[in-house]
């Protein structure tokens, strides 16, 4: 019979595995890829979804998804601190939860990691599109066939190009990644510093057209807060890519805690800036839904200039997401190859220290998806993906405090029950809000997972018939 549950053996803090990836990454390196992951299209984007949803009140949503996410946080930084491993949640629930929820939570990242980079790709291609079309460029080769167009094609190479990057390998990506980001953070405060000025406590008014719970409105839109909570919650997430570069970074046991926790903060008190900045400059209504909202608000309180330099610099730095989320994946999937779940010819090393296999595989199935779907509903699958990894590893969190209670902690969660219920409890209010067609499609997903594994992935365990511990 089937042990359903068996566990990868606990790895501690500080050992790492003979097929380990070379470490080169120090916490200054891992915290610019947090904050490059973390502040992307979700402010840049989609503040624009999350105020059609929710109109000013959408700061409320950003509390909200920020408070769940805070929580997640913490439990990755005890997690990963813990064990090095390159799996993230994966392989923290391969450990904490058994084999068979390792593969639903392996799947689920799939999921989170594949849309997030087309989501991004997408986003991108919002602000590069115009700039694109003023030269002569076709316009439906621009976007994707449910907008109109033919594909979307500006999304697909900026995945390709993101992908070179990471062939060059994880230092020399790291060092791009470092100087991206500075670029991003000083335009987002640019942002804030021409529309704060024309704050007007009117356009705030009414705060919550929508009302607070998730509903389906006479027009078939998903709105209240909660319904953008649940949208914006996609702003906020990236540091979990952190975890994904646990074997490659030189102190995991000091660097990973501060580089996910630092990177969280970081970017909360951005975003509060710039989405404060936003709904108090115009009336929501003129960016509702907007592919450029920061640039649209810029243009119409008259700063056509400085919206030029918004959209040119989203076109520069946008791509820093891309290449934490497809790292992230990388190693995910290496993880994966290395347990048996995936043809284990895709874990080679290059000899720049990079997975180039699943690295080139990972890019064509998001290039797909980039350049034939629209954001909205891509960002909304992402989100049910990410949501389902950080209940695991609220779970995971709780496990192994009474799984491994003596187990070396280098950083120790306080009241870890209290985080672990936390983030498992926000996350199911999170996932109770999204589209019921994005839970269909989910739940389709996690069936075909569930199917595979039953037919393929319990046979090819490289644990065979390992027995769990304790």
């Amino acid at each position: 019979m089937h042990n359903w549950t068996r566990r990868k053996p606990l790895v501690p803090s500080g050992e790492r595995s003979a097929d380990a990836l070379p470490p080169s990454l120090s916490w200054p390196q891992l915290m610019a890829m947090g904050v490059g992951a973390i502040i992307g299209t979700g402010i840049l984007t989609l503040i624009g979804v999350g105020v059609d949803r929710a109109g000013p009140a959408v700061l409320i949503s950003f509390v909200i998804a920020g408070a769940v996410c805070a929580c997640a946080a913490l439990a990755y930084a005890e997690l990963s601190a813990m064990m090095p491993a390159a799996g993230s949640a994966y392989s923290y629930s391969y450990a904490g939860l058994g084999e068979v929820f390792a593969w639903v939570v392996g799947w689920s990242l799939i999921l989170e990691y594949s849309l997030v980079v087309s989501t991004v790709a997408v986003g991108w291609s919002g602000y590069a599109s115009p700039l694109l079309v003023g030269v002569g460029f076709p316009a439906a080769l621009t976007r994707g066939p449910e907008l109109g167009g033919l594909v979307n094609l500006p999304a697909v190479a900026i995945i390709a190009v993101v992908t070179g990057l990471l062939l060059l390998g994880t230092r020399e990506s790291a060092r791009i990644n470092a100087i991206l980001v500075v670029v991003k953070i000083v335009t987002l405060l640019l942002f804030v510093g021409y529309t704060l000025p024309y704050f007007d406590v009117a356009n705030l008014s009414p705060f919550m057209p929508y009302g607070y719970a998730a509903h389906i409105d006479d027009e078939g839109v998903q709105r209240g807060v909660m319904a953008a909570a649940a949208i914006i919650f996609f702003a906020f997430y990236g540091f979990d890519a952190i975890s994904t570069a646990a074997e490659e970074t030189k102190r995991p046991a000091r660097d990973l805690p501060i580089a996910i926790v630092g990177s969280m903060v970081v970017c909360t008190l951005i975003y509060m800036l710039v989405a404060a900045s936003a709904v108090g400059a115009v009336p929501f209504l003129r960016f509702a839904d907007s592919p450029e909202p920061l640039a649209l608000i810029l243009r119409s309180i008259g700063q056509g200039g400085i919206a030029k330099v918004v959209a040119t610099t989203a076109v520069v730095a946008l791509p820093t997401v891309l290449l934490a989320f497809l790292y992230g994946q990388s190693r995910i999937f290496l993880a994966m190859a290395r347990d048996g779940f995936l043809p284990q010819r895709l874990a080679h090393i290059s000899r720049r220290g990079t997975p180039t296999r699943i690295t080139l595989l990972t890019a064509v199935i998001v290039a797909i998806l980039a350049g034939m779907l629209p954001i909205g509903k891509v960002a909304a699958l992402a989100n049910a993906g990410t949501l389902i990894a950080f209940m695991a590893v609220g779970t995971c969190l709780i496990s192994l405090r009474l799984r491994a209670p003596d187990m070396p902690r280098p950083f120790r969660v306080r009241a870890a029950w209290l985080i672990g219920l936390a983030t498992i409890g926000g996350c199911l209010y999170l996932f109770s809000s999204l589209p019921i067609e994005t839970l269909l499609w989910c739940l389709v997903w996690n069936l075909i997972g569930l199917g595979l594994y039953a037919i393929f992935g319990q046979h090819r365990s490289m644990l065979g018939g390992a027995q769990p511990e304790g």
